[in-house]
C-alpha cells in the first residue's frame, strides 16, 4: 500500500497560477465510517494551513470503496512546501489505517475557470454579512455562500432533531408563525420557505433571489422568528444558546444542510405542482455516493418535458440526505420519480447505498410505494411570496 503522503519534489517551479490536487482511493471495508471521521478532522486542520483555498470529497456512485480527495491551492510553491514538510506526513498518519491503496495523486494549474453564470476568469470572493454561518462544499463553517440553480434561486437548508415525543408540539409551533417580510432589500427577496418532519428530524428549506446571508440575517432579525426559535429551545435534542452570538452561530453552522445539486425542467410548468420530501435512510459512509446518484438522475428526469418530474433539489451534508422534489402528479402515482429511481440497475445501485431492512426492495412497484411510504417527510409548513 502506498501512503498518503505525496512524494518529495524533485523541483519546486514557480507558478503564479492556483494549483489543484487530486488523490484517488480505495478504502477498506468496514473502514468508511472511521476514515469519515479522521477526514472530518483534519480538514479542519488542513484548512488552517496558509495557501490551502478549498478541498472536496467525493464518493464513486459505482463503487462505494472509490474514494477522492481534491483540493485547491493558491499557488504550487505553497502546497508543495507544506506537503513537504513533517508536519504533514505526521497529519495524515491517522488516515493510513483505513486506506488499502492510494491509487494516483494528480496535480494540475488552474488556468480557465467558468461561473455558474458562464464567466470565465478568477472567482470574486462573495462579500458576506458579519456574523452568519457558511458551509462550503468541503464542509468549513463561515459565512453562507450557496450557487443559484438553473432558475437563479439559491436554495439551502437546515436540519436538527428534535426530542422523541415532542413531535407534535414543534410542529405546532413552527407551523403557527407569521411569515416575516418577503423583502430584504433592493436585490434580495424571500421566495418560498418549506418545512417538514421526519420522525424527529426536522427540515427547512428556504428559497432566495439574491443573497442567501443577506435574507438569513433579514429572517433572524425579525421577532415574530426569534419567538418560535426560543419556543422550540426546550425541545431540541442539541442545546442552544440564542443569546451567545457565538454558540448561536456554531448551531446553525452544524444544521446548515447544503443543496447539493438543483435541476430545474426547461419547459415551464402548466397547472399545480406537488412539493415533497423524503429523507433518505443513508448508510453510514454513503451519503456523498446517493447524492451523486439522485442528481443524476434527475439531470436526466428533468431533460424530459412530459415526464413527471419538474424540479429537484438534494441537500446533502455527511448521511444526511434529503431531496425535495416539485412533482407534475402527486408522489403516490408516480413513486418512481419521487424517490429518484429510473430503472432496475439505478434501483440495485441505490438499494445497497441504502438500510432498506430486510423487506425492502426499490426494483418493484409495491417495494418503492412502501419505502416512499416510509420515507416521505411529513410537510409542516409551505408559504411563498407573492413576486412581483
Amino acid at each position: 500500500m502506498t501512503t498518503l503522503s505525496e512524494p518529495q519534489a524533485e523541483q519546486h517551479a514557480e507558478s503564479h497560477t492556483r494549483l489543484r490536487v487530486m488523490l484517488m482511493l480505495e478504502i477498506k471495508d468496514g473502514a468508511q465510517q472511521r476514515f469519515l471521521d479522521v477526514y472530518e478532522k483534519l480538514r479542519h486542520q488542513v484548512a488552517s494551513v496558509p495557501g490551502h483555498v478549498s478541498d472536496q470529497l467525493c464518493q464513486s456512485i459505482n463503487d462505494p470503496r472509490q474514494w477522492l480527495i481534491t483540493s485547491e491551492w493558491k499557488d504550487q510553491e505553497t502546497f508543495l512546501e507544506w506537503v513537504d514538510s513533517p508536519a504533514h506526513r505526521e497529519m495524515v498518519k491517522p488516515m493510513h489505517g483505513c486506506v488499502s491503496d492510494t491509487f494516483r495523486s494528480l496535480r494540475y494549474s488552474i488556468l480557465r475557470e467558468t461561473s455558474a453564470a458562464g464567466a470565465t476568469g478568477t472567482r470574486k470572493p462573495v462579500a458576506v454579512p458579519p456574523g452568519m454561518p457558511r458551509t462550503t462544499p468541503a464542509g468549513h463553517v463561515g459565512p453562507p455562500q450557496a450557487a443559484p440553480g438553473p432558475d437563479g434561486v439559491v436554495r439551502h437548508a437546515l436540519t436538527f432533531t428534535v426530542k422523541p415525543g415532542s413531535e407534535h408540539e414543534v410542529a405546532r409551533i413552527l407551523s403557527g408563525y407569521t411569515s416575516p417580510k418577503a423583502e430584504v432589500d433592493e436585490t434580495t427577496r424571500l421566495r418560498r420557505t418549506s418545512l417538514f418532519m421526519h420522525g424527529n428530524r426536522v427540515v427547512r428549506a428556504v428559497e432566495v433571489i439574491g443573497s442567501l446571508g443577506d435574507a438569513l440575517r433579514h429572517v433572524a432579525m425579525q421577532p415574530e422568528v426569534r419567538a418560535v426559535e426560543e419556543a422550540i429551545n426546550p425541545y431540541l435534542e442539541e442545546a442552544r444558546q440564542l443569546g451567545d452570538p457565538q454558540a448561536a452561530r456554531a448551531f446553525f453552522a452544524r444544521a446548515a444542510l447544503p443543496a447539493e445539486h438543483q435541476a430545474i425542467a426547461s419547459s415551464p410548468a402548466s397547472g399545480r405542482l406537488h412539493r415533497h420530501a423524503v429523507l433518505y435512510p443513508v448508510k453510514p459512509g454513503n451519503g456523498a455516493a446517493v447524492a451523486a446518484l439522485l442528481a443524476e438522475h434527475d439531470n436526466l428526469a428533468t431533460a424530459d418535458p412530459t415526464g413527471p418530474l419538474s424540479a429537484s433539489t438534494v441537500f446533502h451534508r455527511e448521511d444526511v440526505v434529503v431531496r425535495l422534489v416539485d412533482l407534475r402528479v402527486p408522489a403516490e402515482a408516480e413513486p418512481a420519480a419521487a424517490l429518484g429511481v429510473a430503472g432496475e440497475r439505478e434501483a440495485a445501485v441505490l438499494g445497497r447505498l441504502l438500510d432498506l431492512g430486510p423487506e425492502g426492495d426499490l426494483r418493484t412497484v409495491a417495494g418503492l410505494s412502501a419505502f416512499l411510504a416510509a420515507r416521505a417527510m411529513s410537510p409542516v409548513t409551505d408559504r411563498s411570496s407573492q413576486l412581483t
